[in-house]
């Protein structure tokens, strides 16, 4: 098991390395000029080039490369001029938001989607599963701006029953002790119940907006691994044992159903991350997404770099983790 990890992690680096070529390519280019945006469409002449001067984008685009990753070997990831921070500082701030709503999306995805998979295989062709069927076409296609936009116009203007999108927790309210940055948990940790209710009915909506997509994904998957399943001899065995049909389904055909299931759902982490800058954008939600944008429209590079890169690192990281439980799920997976 050691060597497979330490095996993985190497392999990550040409990913990684072909990752930073990328980004650092199409960041240069973007449309617009680093220099002008910061210093202002009337600024003179001498003043923008003493900005592209100390911003390094004098130099020629090899030579630029090469102190990137110069700076990326010493643990820099650059500094936001938007913003007048280090890029660390600006991600430390804003990305427990994003990593607490995108952990909220993906709890919410395996807790809704895997029981209507389940029931959607063990009642086929039944009203259920045409219901679920229905569920997951919509899911898939209904576009997370639209949705989220739905869900502001129906939850917070029209019943009521949610709060305003604007942030984390309401502002007549302060924010828990910080311990892990994620507010729900610092709430629960802290014994703060009017922080832990106002920033859970915060992050109700945009984490139901952002796993749309993706619990209609994995309801499927589980659902066509279900069936595969069923069908198979140990659980025609299990049955014949006189096992209880809940024994037959939890305990014999899920957990060997689990496994597609699983690799599809380290692969939507990456379209979590993506699909978070869109659903912080419309929720007005402090965490990267917004930071990127205004990143992405000040032509500001750094930023847009570092949080490429970051979300790279994340999904190879939960990717490796989702390849490793496999072993866990299924001792006949051994890894050498």
């Amino acid at each position: 098991m050691f060597a497979y990890t330490l095996k993985r992690l190497v392999q990550m680096i040409p990913a990684l390395l072909g990752i930073i070529v990328i980004t650092f390519i199409l960041s240069r280019v973007l449309p617009g000029d680093p220099a002008i945006m910061l210093a202002g469409e009337q600024a003179p002449e001498e003043i923008v080039d003493k900005i592209r001067q100390d911003m390094g984008l004098d130099k020629p685009l090899y030579i630029q490369f090469f102190t990137y990753i110069g700076q990326l070997l010493q643990g820099n990831i650059g500094y936001a001029y938007h913003t007048g921070h280090t890029v660390a500082s600006d991600l430390a701030s804003r990305f427990p938001a994003t990593i607490e709503l995108t952990l909220a999306s993906i709890l919410i995805a395996v807790l809704v989607a895997i029981p209507v998979g389940i029931v959607a295989a063990t009642r086929k062709e039944s009203f259920l599963d045409h219901i679920s069927r229905v569920f997951s076409l919509i899911g898939a296609c209904v576009p997370i701006f639209w949705l989220g936009l739905m869900f502001i116009y129906v939850f917070y203007s029209i019943l009521g029953w949610a709060p305003a999108p604007m942030g984390r927790i309401s502002g007549d309210l302060n924010p828990p002790v910080h311990i892990t940055g994620l507010y729900v948990l610092d709430s629960i940790l802290s014994g703060d119940t009017a922080a832990l209710k106002s920033s859970l009915s915060h992050l109700l909506l945009p984490a139901i907006c952002l796993s749309t997509g993706t619990m209609a994904i994995i309801a499927r998957m589980t659902r066509s691994s279900m069936l595969e399943v069923v069908d198979q001899d140990f659980v025609r065995t299990a049955r014949a044992k006189g096992l209880r049909e809940s024994a037959v389904i939890y305990k014999h055909a899920l957990v060997n159903a689990l496994i597609p299931t699983l690799t599809v759902l380290g692969l939507q982490f990456g379209f979590l991350m993506g699909g978070a800058v869109i659903t912080e954008t419309i929720f007005s939600w402090p965490g990267i997404g917004g930071y990127v944008t205004d990143s992405i429209l000040a032509a500001d590079y750094a930023p847009i770099q570092a949080f490429t890169l970051v979300s790279a690192v994340l999904y190879c990281g939960i990717n490796l983790a989702v390849d490793l439980i496999y072993g866990f799920i299924d001792p006949r997976i051994r890894y050498e």
